[in-house]
């Protein structure tokens, strides 16, 4: 802007003002400025300069470039021209503020960053040790028989004066059961076994046969040298009529049977024995314990095409990488047996109560505890939620790959959604198998569950969400196998945390790891309980971690 003034000689002289921008003044301090009007004379140097500043005041330029040089300096301090290549040029050199809120979003920036870091970092750590296997101490199958075992069984060879047959009952796996303690009490008694029978099961209407599941001369074979078996009573035993005996007691010794029925299998020479289930007591001397553990983890092997498809399926389960197996107890048989509900909805939770109280003898026990109290003391079934909870506090990825094995849930689809929806990759057989390759197996309720069985044992990591036959067996499989991880949830202990609502995630997991830090399929002496199954505890009966074993 120009301005008119008037001078000495009355003659109007132009005065030039530059617009200095206040941010530029702001940067020049008051001693910088005093400085530059107002030159002390020190020295004749001084003297000098302040000669020079006087005979240039009166020149515009000079001071035009003065000013220019302070401006550009003063942009300079700005940060207009950034000279650290590290640091982005700002969107608007001129604010100040703008610039120190860049810095601060920054600094959050790395810290969130480091946060994440340390979370990712976490997280792996939880994955890796979902994955780790326990600890087997050194354990290794050991089944060496005693002098006195082995001298028997060549008497008990020789034997044809003497046939047990036995009827078994129940699903697959409990028929398993049945079939490891036939054995036994055939040695017991001295008798040859007759091939079991298995009775058609009325739930499923499966009247399959021991060699439609088992093979049947890898089973001859491998008790060769304990019992001797046959597939039928020979000529000489046709017309003899059996002794049949249906209501063994629970738990009797070898001392019972032999007093209850040798004298009359050597009289008649046939004994028909049914209901096995849990009529043998658990509890035996170490050669019948091995035995056990002979028919359970050798002898007892599903017939080729089963196994084949079986580990077709668990291939294709971890060509991907590791995976976890669940064996779901949310059946509609499996809620009314055990008097809990589903939790999925008033609707179906009253299903179950009607059908409970029309057949109030389906009820597995303790008929006087409420719901609550069973839910409580760990008596129930965990529900696909509670089962989903529980494998992210362990650390699970949610990409993880999961075979679920068991009936169809009550409640369909809806029933499994809380865990879908957590862990996308889930699969059963009929996921897995391609067109056509379960048609043979239509119907046949028994090999359906053998083919869980084997993907089951096989995986990375198994979990049953209730006790029972199949999750017992896996259990003792994979111990005897080198104590593959099998995670045994800690109900009674970890329901009320899950009732808890104010844990936040991170100290439910906490809590939860706490919990089954000792639950992972680590080595357990059988002999620490009382009644324990030795096909489920094999240590210290059928596995040990001596460096060499003592066959006397």
């Amino acid at each position: 802007m120009a301005k008119s003034k008037t001078n000495n000689n009355n003659k109007p002289q132009q005065i030039s003002y530059i617009a200095v921008p206040s941010q530029i003044i702001h940067t020049l301090s008051s001693s910088s400025l005093q400085s530059l009007l107002l030159s002390p004379k020190k020295s004749s140097k001084n003297r000098s300069i302040s000669h020079l500043l006087t005979q240039s005041s009166h020149r515009p330029l000079f001071w035009l470039g003065l000013i220019f040089f302070f401006t550009f300096l003063g942009v300079l301090k700005m940060g207009l021209f950034n000279l650290d290549p590290s640091t982005p040029l700002s969107q608007n050199p001129c604010s100040i503020s703008q610039s120190e809120h860049v810095s601060n979003e920054e600094s959050v920036s790395v810290l969130e960053t480091e946060e994440l870091k340390l979370q990712r970092l976490s997280n792996a750590d939880e994955e890796s040790e979902f994955w780790a296997q326990p600890d087997g101490f050194g354990y290794r199958p050991c089944l060496d028989f005693s002098g006195e075992y082995r001298k028997s069984s060549h008497l008990i060879k020789k034997d044809r004066r003497k046939y047990l047959m036995v009827v078994v009952s129940g699903g697959m796996n409990q028929q398993r059961n049945q079939i490891v303690d036939a054995v036994v009490i055939a040695r017991i008694l001295g008798a040859a076994l007759v091939v079991p029978i298995l009775q058609v099961n009325v739930i499923w209407g499966d009247e399959s046969e021991f060699s439609d599941i088992f093979d049947l001369e890898h089973f001859k074979s491998v008790l060769a040298d304990d019992v001797r078996v046959v597939s039928s009573l020979p000529s000489t035993h046709l017309m003899s009529r059996p002794v049949e005996e249906k209501r063994t007691p629970l738990h009797v010794s070898p001392q019972w049977i032999r007093s209850r029925y040798l004298k009359r299998l050597n009289r008649e020479g046939v004994l028909l024995l049914r209901g096995l289930d849990s009529r043998l007591s658990k509890d035996l001397p170490s050669d019948l314990q091995k035995l056990r553990c002979k028919v359970a983890f050798h002898a007892l092997k599903f017939v080729p095409h089963v196994l084949e498809l079986g580990n077709k399926l668990a291939e294709r389960m971890r060509s991907k990488g590791p995976y976890v197996a669940l064996h779901l107890r949310m059946e509609k048989d499996v809620w009314v047996r055990t008097g809990c509900l589903p939790g999925l909805s008033h609707k179906y939770d009253e299903i179950i109560t009607n059908e409970r109280k029309l057949r109030p003898e389906l009820l597995t026990g303790r008929s006087n505890m409420t719901y609550h109290d069973r839910k409580l003391a760990g008596l129930c079934p965990l529900n696909a939620l509670e089962v989903s909870r529980l494998l992210k506090a362990l650390g699970a990825p949610r990409d993880a790959r999961i075979y679920w094995a068991g009936g169809s849930p009550f409640g369909g689809q809806e029933a499994l959604l809380p865990l879908t929806r957590e862990f996308p990759n889930f699969y059963n057989k009929e996921d897995l198998a391609f067109p056509g390759e379960l048609e043979p197996l239509a119907n046949k309720a028994s090999l359906l569950a053998a083919l869980d069985f084997i993907v089951a044992e096989k995986s990375d990591v198994f979990m049953p969400s209730h006790g029972g036959n199949m999750g017992h067996a896996i259990q003792g499989h994979r111990a005897y196998a080198g104590h593959k991880k099998h995670i045994t949830p800690n109900k009674r202990e970890m329901l009320p945390y899950f009732l808890n609502a104010s844990l936040s995630e991170v100290e439910f997991g906490k809590i939860i790891r706490k919990l089954h830090r000792d639950s992972l399929g680590q080595p357990e002496l059988r002999t620490i309980k009382v009644g324990r199954d030795v096909t489920k505890y094999p240590i210290p009966e059928c596995m040990c971690n001596r460096p060499t074993v003592s066959s006397s």
